[in-house]
Parts: C-alpha cells; sequence; structure tokens
C-alpha cells in the first residue's frame, strides 16, 4: 500500500471534525512563541484524483465568489487577497493551494474548500490540508521550513519538518508536537506522520 494510499485510510475512521482547523489560529501563536515560526500565508489542500466532469460543481462552487484570471487557472477574492489555484504533484494528486494576506482568513478558505468538497461527496477522496511555516526572519516570500499537516479522515495534525536529501528533523517535529499537545489533536500514531516531500506551496 502506498503512501496516499495509507493516507486515504482502508478501514473505518472516525468522521473527521473540519471545526479543529480552527485551533490553527491559537496554535500559531504559540508556534512563533516557542520556535520563532510564522506562516508563510500558503496552504494546500491535497486529494485523489478526480474526473473533471464530476469536479465541476465543486470547483464551480468553491470559485464562486472568486474572479477567475484570464488563461490561468489561478482566481482571487475582492475582498480578502486570498488567491487560488490548482496543480498536481508528482504522485498525480491534485491540489488547491491558496495564498493569503492573513493566517486566520487562510485557514477560513481553506476550511470551505475541504467542507464543499466533503459536501459534493468527495470526502473519500481527500487526503490532507498543510499549511507552511516560516522562521521569523527568513524572507517574506520565503519557502517553509515546518508544515502542519491536518489529516482528513483522522481529523488530526502532524508537525513535518522536511530537510534536504529527502530527510527530515524528527527532533524538531517531536519538540512541536509536545509545545502544540494543548492547542491541536494531534495525531497519537506516528506512522501515520507521512513524509510529503515536493509540497506545491
Amino acid at each position: 500500500m502506498g503512501l496516499f494510499d495509507a493516507l486515504l485510510g482502508k478501514s473505518k475512521v472516525a468522521q473527521p471534525d473540519l471545526g479543529h482547523l480552527f485551533a490553527l489560529s491559537s496554535a500559531a501563536v504559540s508556534l512563533q512563541a516557542t520556535e520563532n515560526l510564522i506562516s508563510t500565508l500558503r496552504a494546500g489542500v491535497c486529494f485523489k484524483s478526480l474526473d473533471a466532469q464530476s469536479f465541476s460543481a465543486a470547483r464551480s462552487e468553491i470559485t464562486g465568489l472568486l474572479t477567475l484570471e484570464d488563461g490561468s487557472n489561478a482566481a482571487a477574492t475582492a475582498d480578502s487577497g486570498v488567491t487560488l489555484r490548482e496543480t498536481t504533484d508528482r504522485y498525480n494528486y491534485n491540489w488547491m493551494v491558496l495564498n493569503g494576506t492573513d493566517f486566520d482568513t487562510l485557514v477560513t478558505r481553506t476550511h470551505f474548500v475541504n467542507s464543499t468538497l466533503d459536501d459534493h461527496g468527495f470526502g473519500p477522496l481527500l487526503l490532507c490540508s498543510v499549511f507552511g511555516f516560516r522562521p521569523l526572519d527568513a524572507k517574506k516570500d520565503g519557502a517553509a521550513s515546518t508544515y502542519l499537516v491536518y489529516l482528513f479522515k483522522q481529523g488530526t495534525f502532524y508537525p513535518f519538518v522536511p530537510q534536504a536529501g529527502e530527510r527530515r528533523n524528527n527532533e524538531i517535529e517531536l519538540r512541536i508536537k509536545n509545545e502544540l499537545g494543548n492547542e491541536l489533536p494531534i495525531e497519537p500514531q506516528l506512522d501515520r506522520w507521512f513524509p510529503m516531500w515536493d509540497l506545491p506551496l
């Protein structure tokens, strides 16, 4: 069974609680205080490939408040400055990547994407949502050094800290687990802390 097959799950699990995403606001404050990390204001929703025709209604609803840019797959809201683009990763899984101007709006929009896909019957194909964080003193548009991953089916989070050569910093991951244990429902099974290389955000 592959990585994303494992993410999809093959056994019955508890219903996810998307409301847990809103706990990220307080978790972000804690990450800044304990690890000097702030949001990159980028997040992604990952899901298994869908038939384009069956996905069209969900896409229309998700982009319903967005103004599509001519000749691109990006969309932007007039009120919040959030942008949305679609991409496919090297495993052929789909991503809706959101960029925002403030973290709370980014979380709200990510929740909306998840809930809309779920409402349209695509819940079984939803894998995870990922939020990027960078050191406070790094470039504003710099890449994330740390990620918080929300597992849709489990309704839990885990930290992912990648390093060069497709390695990860387990020490920092476990430290963040302890620091955020009172803020977020952390995934207790470490074998579900899947590495996610080449994230498109």
